[in-house]
């Protein structure tokens, strides 16, 4: 089964998060098949200042 590799900016919540890999979990078993415990997820949380789009830091923007 898959393991999902999620990188993104820190501040979303521990609840978010949970929901997040409920849902992930859920359609890779829907679609892939196999079992939820086969399903790995790892979340990065980045902080803004060491993500950048376009030239600019993200902790720059307004």
């Amino acid at each position: 089964m898959p393991t999902y590799h999620i990188e993104m900016m820190e501040g979303r919540t521990v609840e978010q998060k949970k929901k997040l890999v409920e849902e992930i979990t859920r359609v890779s078993v829907q679609v892939l098949g196999g079992s939820p415990e086969a399903v790995d997820i790892l979340i990065t949380d980045i902080k803004r200042e060491n993500w950048a789009t376009g030239g600019k830091l993200w902790s720059e923007r307004h």
